[in-house]
């Protein structure tokens, strides 16, 4: 999959159809999009291009107070999108003349940069100045300029519409398990492992450490049942987010570490994904390494049955 940052660097020897968003997350939503997209692209033998924004407008226009991090890295919406089969990520510097650029010429640049022949989108979909373009601008558009537009209605839960915003809540107040539930996989964490004290392989409970992006929506800080897939295989694990408490008591990093159950490789410099599948205590400060190696035996205990569930 091509990574373009910049319209003026976009190159295709094909039209495009195209889906435009942060498309933050990448949850059940975006996923109908994505296939949609990718299986009309293929029929009709077009690029199947996501546009997306180097910062999320929601942030630069201030439609959302939750939080300024983002359920996924750059790096990791790169990742799931190309495993759902897109040809190419368009970044668009979200710049001052693209927020007040008007839908019109929104929709001109995109035909005339990416030789746009489909889009598709939400009913929620909107674009250009002030958020102006809605898709029955859209569509009339199309007639217009001759492109196909599709329009597909937003994914629910029992409760509300699915959106990133929805999965942002859950994640920032401890529901993995209905975030989970709405991204369609499991959320996680990926990154480079990193040396650490060794202070687990010293307890005999080695870990892996990471330390996750500035820029990461992370759930509330504790230890939680977690998996991590090796050499094609889905290892179970006890990770901990958070300070380390019990062991550092000055500085104060935050960092990822998880105990693999039965395995004892060296991954150092590997990245990796660590998934998290459900909370189990809170992260809490010890009095000894013997009472904490104590209840991380009780963690791997639990890790263990509820991985059996």
């Amino acid at each position: 999959m091509d990574y373009i940052k910049g319209i003026e660097n976009y190159r295709s020897d094909r039209p495009s159809g195209i889906m435009v968003g942060k498309f933050d997350g990448i949850h059940r939503g975006h996923g109908l999009l994505t296939k949609k997209l990718t299986q009309h692209a293929k029929k009709k033998g077009l690029c199947s291009l996501a546009v997306t924004f180097d910062v999320s407008p929601r942030l630069r226009l201030k439609t959302d107070g939750l939080t300024d991090k983002n359920i996924i890295t750059a790096d990791e919406r790169a990742m799931l999108l190309e495993k759902e089969g897109v040809d190419a990520i368009l970044e668009l510097e979200f710049t001052d003349e693209l927020m007040s650029m008007e839908p019109e010429a929104f929709i001109e640049m995109l035909m005339e940069k990416c030789g746009m022949k489909y889009i598709i989108c939400g009913t929620d979909f909107t674009f250009g100045h002030f958020g102006k373009g809605d898709v029955k601008l859209l569509s009339k558009l199309a007639k217009e300029y001759g492109f196909e537009v599709e329009v597909i209605e937003k994914i629910r839960d029992e409760k509300r519409d699915i959106s990133s915003t929805y999965v942002r809540e859950e994640i920032i107040n401890g529901r993995i398990e209905q975030a989970n539930s709405l991204l369609g996989y499991n959320y996680f964490i990926y990154g480079q492992v990193i040396h650490g004290r060794h202070i687990g392989t010293g307890m005999s409970i080695p870990t892996i450490n990471m330390v996750p992006t500035s820029d990461k929506l992370l759930p509330p800080h504790g230890v939680y049942v977690s998996r991590v897939e090796l050499d094609g295989m889905k290892l179970t694990g006890v990770t901990n987010l958070g300070y380390k408490p019990t062991v550092e008591k000055e500085e104060k990093k935050l960092s990822l570490e998880t105990h693999i159950i039965d395995y004892s490789g060296d991954l150092y410099g590997e990245k990796i994904m660590v998934e998290f599948l459900r909370f189990i205590r809170p992260e809490r400060r010890f009095e000894s390494l013997t009472e904490l190696s104590e209840q991380v035996k009780k963690d791997i205990l639990a890790a263990r049955r509820i991985s059996e569930e």
